[in-house]
């Protein structure tokens, strides 16, 4: 008797980490750079799991100790505490998902305590020091007369311009589009977290040098997609690691300990404060949901000042030492004789 072999019709099930990233996509319309770094998170817990546990990834078997045990092994690791968070957050969002969606009865992550990370302040270029390296290239643009050399100027110039004068996220550099430029009235659509869609003014300078770069891309590249992304290379949208490349290199120079975009959007932010602007206008170039996001910025603000105030006010420049009254062997001594 021979038996009969039923073969199905219906597409394999997609796995609930790619369901729960298509839901991301799709249904919340998260960020791209969000998406990835999700689902980054759950392809290495799904990886430790398969490998320690010699099984496959079935989400319904996954227990609290699996999470703490995947957990302590990043630990040892050397994985910063930071990342840490962010993956302990990544587990959270996917078994809320699944529990909602019936996949799951429990949670495995309803237990775990995010890692404390102690509060740092931003990282940020000096303005002075951005306005040093514009010029630089400014100056070298002015002397090339090599297109190939002249496109990396025009497009890197205008990558740190963009970034130091409107504050914008990398991604939402790499989102701008032609078609969201308006010459006429000097505004720019950002597309932000989330999707979310706000209008900055953009100097005039800034217009200038968006039309310079325009005009050398169009002639690169003259037959790419309508509309055109504004930053390209070989004739493709920037992406997220040639955007940080680009800047890391033109800050070479400058003293900051980080030398990335998001720098430079910190830049920005406590320039416009300590230069006077009101922070709820800071807020919104940022696109800050609260207002508690941008004051972070007030605390650099108030270092800067403490710290100028300390290098430049005479009653704190010449007050003794009160271990060494004489000042004798100070090397921060003053010239009591300097004006």
């Amino acid at each position: 008797m021979t038996g009969t072999i039923f073969i199905s019709t219906y597409p394999p099930q997609p796995m609930p980490i790619d369901r729960f990233i298509s839901y991301l996509r799709y249904e919340l319309n998260r960020a791209q750079l969000t998406v990835e770094a999700y689902e980054r998170d759950l392809r290495q817990f799904s990886d430790w799991i398969t490998a320690n546990n010699k099984t496959q990834f079935r989400p319904k078997d996954i227990t609290t100790s699996d999470v703490r045990a995947w957990l302590a092994s990043l630990a040892r690791d050397g994985v910063s505490p930071r990342s840490i968070r962010r993956k302990v957050q990544s587990l959270r969002a996917f078994f809320k998902y699944l529990l909602r969606k019936q996949v799951i009865s429990s949670d495995p992550t309803s237990e775990i305590t995010l890692p404390k990370i102690p509060k740092q302040l931003p990282d940020f270029v000096r303005h002075e020091e951005v306005e040093g390296v514009l010029r630089l290239e400014e100056r070298a643009i002015e002397r090339n007369d090599n297109d190939a050399d002249l496109e990396d100027e025009l497009r890197n110039h205008l990558i740190i311009e963009l970034l130091y004068s409107l504050g914008i996220r990398r991604a939402e550099l790499i989102a701008i589009s032609d078609n969201d430029i308006s010459f006429s009235s000097g505004e720019i659509k950002i597309t932000g977290k989330r999707s979310k869609q706000r209008i900055v003014p953009v100097p005039e300078l800034l217009l200038q040098h968006i039309r310079r770069w325009q005009q050398m891309r169009d002639r690169l590249w003259p037959d790419t997609e309508i509309p055109k992304p504004l930053i390209m290379i070989n004739g493709e949208r920037i992406t997220p690691i040639q955007v940080y490349q680009i800047v890391n290199k033109e800050l070479a120079s400058t003293s900051a300990r980080k030398k990335s975009p998001h720098a430079l959007r910190h830049t920005f932010a406590t320039t416009m404060l300590n230069e006077g602007a009101d922070i709820n206008t800071v807020k919104e170039f940022l696109g800050h949901a609260s207002l508690a996001t941008t004051q972070i910025y007030t605390h650099i603000s108030f270092a800067e000042m403490r710290k100028a105030y300390q290098n430049a006010h005479p009653r704190l420049r010449n007050t003794p030492n009160p271990t060494n009254p004489d000042n004798k062997d100070n090397k921060d001594n003053t010239n009591d004789t300097a004006i």
